[in-house]
């Protein structure tokens, strides 16, 4: 949603539909300087500054707060400073990076897979610069790229059982944009957890679809009411951000509750929304940051529970000023953690749907929702 989160899907429509050919010419973006410490110069090309490139501006928009937050951490580790360029659109995009590029920092951080035709063009122009790709890959990526990518499954594994431990109809069901393996990285697992803990729990999911199946909160609102008519009570939206609203929206109308993702959407509807699959970008872009300057760039490195990259809104501190209705059930909680530690120590194995197929480079990914159409293939080059 941005990635499921109107960060993503709102740009991951616009962005597919124009196949990202956009080149470097008009608007340049919004830059902001962070200075992680004096120690550093983005701009002086100091060889440990570091440049976040985001796909539209940071604002509120908590996903892409959270990679500035981790390209800056990781930058004050490295004693230097931490640039933030900011698009406003594809072509902003490619300007963006060509600038990120000309900054010569250790590493230039780029977020979503509205990067992937432009990282994948300067990797091979510029072989001595290092390049991240945080929530998405390329094909045949150059080795001076490293993709972040997260096991969105393993949380949404978790966000499932505690819809089935807190179902009282005994169905479950989940609203996504379109029917894809990026979107069904939430949705499917979503549906197996609450099967975990309990056998007899039904699970159904419905597509908003159309022509603008990440745009459509209408739409999205009508389906999580479909779902209603089937004695659906819970529902994990994964309609992208605008799309969820519908979702919460429509739940809140029909005394259903819902699941977010990405980031945390409790406030968007408290009282309705149970808890959220997290996306740690913080987490991932400073692991991704330390194993490339660490001698071991390029490859995909993916985040899960294990690493901290994925997680619930009830499995973090501060729960209780969340606004999500899990915080009300310490007991669910309680056992959800439990499932967390055994998946984390390998005991509860939760299998990947089919990898998404990832962008080849120079070519446009697969349509997807925002926050989803950012994952790759779980592979790790580099274990954590």
């Amino acid at each position: 949603m941005y990635r499921i989160t109107s960060r993503r899907l709102a740009f991951a429509a616009v962005a597919v539909t124009a196949a990202l050919t956009a080149t470097a010419c008009n608007a340049s973006d919004k830059k902001s300087d962070s200075t992680a410490n004096a120690g550093g110069d983005a701009a002086g090309g100091s060889g440990q500054s570091l440049v976040l490139v985001t796909p539209e501006p940071v604002g509120v928009n908590d996903f892409l707060r959270l990679a500035q937050k981790g390209t800056e951490n990781a930058a004050k580790k490295l004693g230097g400073s931490a640039t933030t360029l900011e698009s406003k659109d594809p072509t902003a995009i490619q300007q963006n990076v060509e600038s990120a590029v000309r900054k010569k920092p250790a590493v230039v951080v780029a977020v979503g897979f509205e990067f992937n035709d432009v990282i994948a063009q300067q990797a091979q122009a510029n072989p001595s610069q290092q390049f991240l790709l945080v929530d998405s890959c390329i094909e045949k990526a150059p080795a001076n790229v490293t993709c972040a990518v997260f096991r969105e499954h393993e949380g949404a594994f978790l966000a499932g059982a505690e819809a089935g431990l807190l179902t009282k109809t005994g169905n479950v069901g989940a609203v996504v944009a379109i029917d894809s393996p990026q979107i069904r990285r939430f949705s499917d697992p979503f549906g197996e957890g609450a099967k975990k803990v309990k056998a007899d729990a039904s699970f159904t999911q419905l597509f908003v679809g159309g022509q603008n199946p990440f745009n459509d909160p209408a739409r999205a609102k009508e389906q999580t009411t479909a779902l209603k008519t089937k004695n659906v009570d819970v529902v994990m939206g994964a309609a992208s951000a605008a799309g969820n609203l519908g979702v919460f929206d429509a739940a809140k109308a029909n005394g259903q509750t819902a699941f977010g993702v990405d980031v945390n959407q409790c406030p968007k509807q408290p009282g309705t929304v149970v808890d959220n699959v997290v996306k740690h970008t913080d987490v991932a872009v400073e692991k991704a940051v330390e194993q490339i300057v660490g001698g071991k760039p390029g490859g995909v490195a993916s985040y899960g529970l294990k690493e901290g990259g994925i997680t619930l809104t009830g499995l973090e501190p501060g729960v209780e000023n969340s606004q999500c209705l899990i915080a009300q059930s310490p007991d669910v909680i309680k056992q959800v953690s439990a499932l967390r530690d055994q998946i984390v120590a390998g005991r509860l194995p939760v299998p990947a749907p089919a990898p998404p197929k990832m962008s080849p480079a120079g070519g446009p990914p697969p349509p997807g929702p925002a926050a989803l159409p950012h994952t790759a293939p779980r592979t790790q080059q580099h274990p954590q």
